[in-house]
């Protein structure tokens, strides 16, 4: 690994091929398939032309990961580095990713293009504006906000309760003062004065429901379904009731198509869709999905965090509601990350510690344990450093051995797709002799409380959830609505199982405090918080936005 800005001047010292070229090579798409944007950028129907829906599906590879630490685990490189692999033995693939949000983008965690030699270019427009997407999803949330607010203020029946209204306003920024506001200040025709906040664009729910949507009437349905806020009477009020769901899919109707760009190896990508990975789902679109398993016959994708909340998401949230079928998961670990779950000390990573390794590896062993659980097969990923030593590296080949699970060394940061061929090879070779039955954690009919305790007991590790009778009368209420079949979308810390940040490793002996339910009706999810979950992040003492510019060239530079 090395510092962001080699990450920069690589993808700057990039030879890219105009899109349309990697599109006809590559998938065989015609150009005039293509709404290009500029040489490298280009949006294709997510419903195909011709016989390419007709096609059989290619094989869904999931790249998930161990618990994340301040070591970092590399996984949207190394499902970058992945697809190069498979395509360096001669496989047609495809990666579907998610989009960069402005907010980490200009605040702490910079990019969102991978890394190294396993990156997804141009790097700088996909970062920034991409295509648009982003924008379009603000302008349609707000829209609706300013439709709600002009309803209250005229008076119009469905009658909302000002004091009951949940819909928030949405920028694509880590805004922190935007937290809490009032709005309608001054004179009465400003509407009526109240309390409000904002989100950052990735934890929209119309984000959610773009990203889970399958066609444009399933898009406008659901953005109908959007509940805004209450009657007095307690009743719900949606998105239809304040006619707002055409005008917010006529925005959308651009940004639902996928967008594809290509890695540093000419490989098509697709990066579209950005939900948060707590609040949502944390993974990019049904559609794109779909459309790259008609187009390859591998496809690579990511969902969100660790496999506790990513890869339990995309299976029992996106994979149940799509009809997806995961064909072989992978979970990347690093050596240096797993020595910080077992109480290594931060500074003294590169240092050979099999002691701390040993006490960390429980939390890699869980997470392989739990993909298992879907009846999906499992490969580890070690995104090699060169600190890392053979012992270091023998043991966790042996720990993962010991639950049947095969391990491969990645160098694709250094490498490119020739350092992931090894991995490329087990996935394929997992593929085959390993055929999948993926079946959900739950079935759609259990209690909507049980659903929770499953998801704490199997997932995390927990003894019990501890749900309030306030929250159990929610869900009898939400059941007795019709929303019992919704799976259960967690909002926890990603640096735990548990809902202590600071409990690394596999913890064991807690129960999952339950705070508050969500019904994202239009999403079809419920959302069960068990902590503060931040939605509008801050920036930090020195914003990763202080370093961005332009050079004399007029190119931009310091963006990652």
């Amino acid at each position: 690994m090395a510092s962001t800005n080699v990450n920069s001047e690589i993808a700057a010292k990039a030879t890219l091929r105009p899109i349309e070229q990697v599109a006809q090579e590559k998938l065989g798409l015609d150009r005039d398939v293509l709404d290009l944007y500029g040489k490298y950028k280009a949006k294709i129907p997510f419903a195909l032309p011709g016989g390419l829906n007709k096609r059989p599906d290619g094989k869904l590879i999931l790249m998930t990961a161990m618990t994340p630490t301040t070591a970092g685990e590399g996984k949207t490189t190394t499902s970058v580095g992945l697809t190069d692999g498979l395509a360096k033995i001669g496989k047609k693939v495809m990666v579907a990713l998610r989009e960069p949000s402005l907010g980490p983008c200009f605040g702490m965690k910079g990019g969102a293009c991978g890394g190294g030699y396993a990156q997804v270019v141009p790097m700088t427009d996909i970062n920034l504006h991409f295509t648009g997407d982003f924008h379009a999803i603000t302008s349609a949330h707000n829209l609706l906000a300013a439709m709600v607010d002009n309803h209250l203020y005229w008076g119009h029946t469905p009658f909302l309760d000002a004091r009951q209204i949940s819909w928030r306003r949405i920028m694509d920024m880590n805004d922190r003062s935007l937290r809490q506001i009032v709005t309608g200040l001054g004179s009465a025709v400003n509407g009526f004065a109240r309390e409000g906040n904002f989100d950052i664009t990735a934890a929209s729910e119309v984000m959610a429901v773009l990203c889970l949507a399958t066609d444009l009437h399933d898009l406008q349905r659901r953005l109908g379904n959007i509940k805004v806020g209450l009657t007095p009477q307690k009743e719900f009020v949606l998105a239809k009731d304040v006619k707002a769901e055409g005008a917010m899919t006529a925005l959308l109707k651009d940004a639902f198509n996928p967008n594809m760009v290509q890695t540093l190896e000419w490989n098509p990508a697709f990066v579209h869709g950005g939900p948060f990975g707590n609040i949502a789902h944390g993974c990019n679109s049904v559609v794109a999905t779909k459309a790259a398993l008609k187009l390859a016959d591998y496809v690579v994708t990511e969902a969100g965090f660790g496999a506790d909340l990513g890869a339990e998401k995309f299976f029992d949230i996106k994979c149940r509601r799509a009809g997806l079928k995961p064909a072989c998961a992978v979970v990347v670990a690093t050596v240096k990350a797993l020595k910080l779950h077992g109480g290594a000390d931060p500074k003294e990573l590169t240092t050979e510690n099999l002691d701390a390794l040993k006490r960390g590896l429980p939390n890699l062993v869980r997470h392989l344990d739990n993909v298992k659980k879907f009846g999906v097969p499992v490969v580890v990923a070690v995104n090699e450093f060169t600190s890392d030593t053979k012992a270091e590296l023998d043991l966790v080949r042996e720990i993962c051995a010991g639950r049947g699970v095969k391990m491969a060394l990645a160098t694709h940061w250094a490498k490119g797709g020739e350092g992931a061929v090894a991995l490329a090879e087990l996935v394929v070779k997992t593929i085959e002799e390993e055929p999948a039955d993926f079946q959900p954690l739950y079935a759609d009919d259990l209690p909507l409380a049980e659903k929770v305790r499953t998801i704490s007991k199997e997932i995390y590790g927990a003894d019990d959830a501890d749900i309030p009778s306030a929250v159990l009368k929610q869900f009898e209420e939400l059941e007795d609505k019709g929303y019992g079949r919704f799976p259960i979308c967690m909002a926890k810390t990603q640096y735990s199982f548990s809902t202590d940040p600071d409990k690394k490793g596999a913890p064991t002996g807690f129960t999952i405090p339950i705070r508050e339910v969500r019904l994202s009706l239009g999403a079809e999810f419920l959302v069960v918080l068990t902590g503060g979950i931040m939605t509008m992040p801050g920036l930090p003492r020195v914003p990763a936005a202080e370093a961005v510019g332009l050079d004399a060239k007029g190119d931009i530079v310091g963006l990652f």
